[in-house]
């Protein structure tokens, strides 16, 4: 298990769609350890596996309110979002140290599988909710700052430009 650096923004890896996990192998196995690993950090709530560099999908959570607050489920579907929605900045490990609002549903669920193979389910409001959406977007090969409000977005890609 070992922390891996993070992709950022302009990174190919972050625009592709990522494949499904197939099989369960050992490899599958380290990619999550990883993927947990590199998520328990102080203020890392998620981490996809393509900000890793692995084009799969898998991604790991670090949420102190869940009863379990580690975590990493393989092949996540949101199937329930709520029509009621929540505002709030957000942030991106692979566009870094920057934060900009952000419409998302308040509640969501997804699910997918364990490494053991077994069905598992997140669900949750606020941050949660916000992780969920944030990660599977990672996932489907999108950024965050791709569903900004237009002016929000101009912003966005302006301070990318000038960070970066």
């Amino acid at each position: 298990m070992s922390i891996r650096p993070i992709r950022i923004v302009g990174d190919p890896v972050l625009r592709t769609p990522c494949d499904p996990v197939r099989d369960i192998t050992d490899s599958t196995r380290r990619l999550a350890a990883d993927l947990v690993a590199t998520v328990d950090d102080e203020g890392r709530a998620g981490v996809a596996a393509n900000q890793i560099g692995v084009s799969v999908r898998a991604f790991s959570w670090n949420l102190p309110d869940l009863d379990q607050p580690l975590g990493c489920i393989l092949n996540p579907v949101i199937v329930e979002l709520s029509d009621e929605l929540q505002e709030g900045d957000e942030g991106c490990l692979s566009v870094p140290n920057l934060w900009f609002p952000r419409t998302r549903s308040a509640y969501a669920r997804c699910v997918g599988m364990d490494v053991e193979g077994q069905e598992i389910e997140l669900e949750g409001e606020g941050i949660i909710a916000r992780l969920i959406q944030h990660e599977v977007g990672h996932l489907d090969g999108a950024l965050y700052i791709d569903g900004l409000e237009r002016s929000v977005r101009k912003q966005a890609l302006r301070a990318i430009r000038e960070t970066l």
